[in-house]
């Protein structure tokens, strides 16, 4: 058996943990929306059209914020539209995904699902076909109490109280060919502040999040973060991350290393806004969204969607990946790194949240129930609290074909008022690991519970005839004895421990 000793220094924290990593994305992509979260008519309907047993596990799964509406999608959208008595509400095309928009879900709808969910709404604005009017007045409509032609508009359309949105996306990923209005770092960076600033006149309590480039292999990544900040760095809080994994030609030992390149994407940006603000003498710090991330099978997404100018489907399957154990154990070690970079990481996004790339499944006219990646976010959710401790893991090594090599083990650990949360990956393929932690620093004494996500096939996957195939158990392998935790994990495993 293989064996590694973390260290852990209660004395050094990473930073707070803040409730906003463990948020979701919700786009009007596929069936996130229709037939995911909305499907009048279902057996779990409720007077809205939202199905209440998707409302439970959206419960279950601790999401704290949820951004909307997009995503690619945001570039086209018109929020007047998702807005006012549906029955006169306008039907669009779906740009981004090559499908038909009813808008019968739009911004009111929407914001009260959240209500149920309790959860904080993020707005995405459109940057890409708009611009800072339009985003003036949506804030107008979303946040003034009354007075004013759009304030008392929303009071007539059902909503007296303001919906009072705090996190604001300045676009979507505006570097990427496939965006709707893509533009230059030049150009976006002066929209974007121009907007900030007009934003800040009608709501200076705002919180803003600036486009980052649309990922670390794009061939803007760096001189776009540099380039935006370098004028918007004083009107935003934020610049935003999004990162996706897969497994590719059955490199199962490079996927499980995800994390690896997740540490390394944050901490390249944040040494780029660093830079900037060094550069401008700055006082104040820009924190990273990391707004959307997850494992999605790209390879696998059609290259047209749908074909023709008269086939614009409502609501098509889109990306409703299975996920397999190893799906869940990358989600769970994704998660992990977020919290490694509490100190500057203060808000995250996972891709998305039914259906599309996402946690739950909901069938049409059927059950709901937990994918595979489900388990390790409620369960982070849950237990980390308080402040990340740095985790040191002395063990063994591999050598991965995409990242070089890296730990057999890897971790992060948070604390909280005499609690601590472990939460531990072995990316072996074929050897349990012995993990062992002195505690005598922590001054834990006593396992709360140790849950794993491991199968003896890495890729067994819950599915509508069997949602239940694969689940979290508890490890009964995780003891403390003479002031030392030890727990054995199995081979492509994911284990959380809560100590107090």
């Amino acid at each position: 058996m293989l064996t590694a000793r973390l260290t852990i220094d209660p004395a050094r924290p990473v930073g707070p943990v803040s409730r906003r990593l463990f948020g979701a994305f919700v786009e009007h992509m596929g069936r996130g929306v229709y037939g995911g979260i909305h499907e009048p008519g279902h057996p779990e309907a409720d007077e809205g059209g939202f199905r209440r047993d998707v409302i439970d596990l959206v419960r279950e799964l601790g999401v704290t914020t949820v951004r909307y509406p997009g995503g690619n999608f945001v570039s086209g959208f018109r929020w007047e539209d998702g807005v006012g008595p549906r029955a006169d509400r306008p039907v669009r095309l779906n740009l981004a995904w090559h499908s038909t928009e009813t808008n019968e879900v739009g911004l009111h709808e929407f914001a009260s699902w959240l209500d149920e969910v309790g959860a904080e709404l993020m707005l995405a604005l459109n940057l890409g076909t708009r611009g800072t009017l339009e985003a003036l007045d949506l804030l107008e409509y979303a946040n003034v109490p009354s007075g004013t032609t759009l304030a008392d508009q929303r009071v007539r359309n059902g909503r007296p109280a303001p919906f009072d949105v705090r996190m604001w996306c300045l676009g979507n990923e505006m570097d990427g060919p496939w965006q709707l209005g893509q533009r230059s770092a030049e150009d976006y960076g002066k929209l974007a502040a121009r907007t900030a600033k007009a934003m800040r006149q009608v709501d200076p309590a705002v919180e803003l999040v600036l486009c980052g480039s649309s990922g670390a292999s794009m061939p803007t990544f760096g001189d776009w973060e540099r380039t935006v900040l370098t004028h918007a760095y004083d009107d935003v809080d934020f610049i935003s991350c999004h990162a996706y994994y897969e497994e590719t030609d059955g490199d199962l030992g490079t996927f499980l290393a995800s994390a690896t390149d997740m540490d390394r994407f944050i901490e390249t940006v944040v040494a780029t806004a660093d830079h900037v603000k060094a550069v401008r003498r700055s006082s104040r710090t820009i924190d990273i969204s990391f707004d959307e991330w997850n494992v999605w099978y790209l390879s696998r997404v059609p290259a047209d969607l749908a074909k023709g100018i008269d086939d614009w489907p409502v609501a098509p399957p889109i990306s409703e990946d299975p996920y397999t154990v190893a799906d869940g154990v990358v989600v769970g070690s994704l998660l992990m790194s977020l919290l490694r970079h509490a100190d500057r990481v203060t808000s995250a996004s996972i891709a998305q949240l039914v259906n599309v790339i996402a946690p739950i499944a909901a069938e049409p006219q059927g059950p709901a129930w937990r994918k595979c990646t489900f388990f390790p976010f409620a369960t982070t959710s849950r237990l980390a609290r308080g402040v990340t401790l740095e985790v040191r893991v002395d063990g063994p090594g591999y050598v991965t074909a995409g990242y070089g090599e890296v730990p057999v083990v890897d971790a992060a650990a948070t604390a909280d008022d005499g609690a601590v949360a472990l939460f531990l990956v072995n990316r072996s393929q074929d050897e349990e690991v012995e993990v062992s932690l002195d505690l005598t620093a922590l001054g834990v004494r006593t396992v709360d519970e140790a849950l794993t996500l491991s199968d003896p096939d890495p890729h067994a996957a819950n599915t509508a005839d069997r949602p239940d195939r694969v689940g979290l158990w508890p490890n009964p392998r995780a003891v403390v004895a003479e002031d030392a935790l030890r727990v054995t994990l199995p081979p492509v495993s994911w284990t959380a421990v809560s100590l107090h």
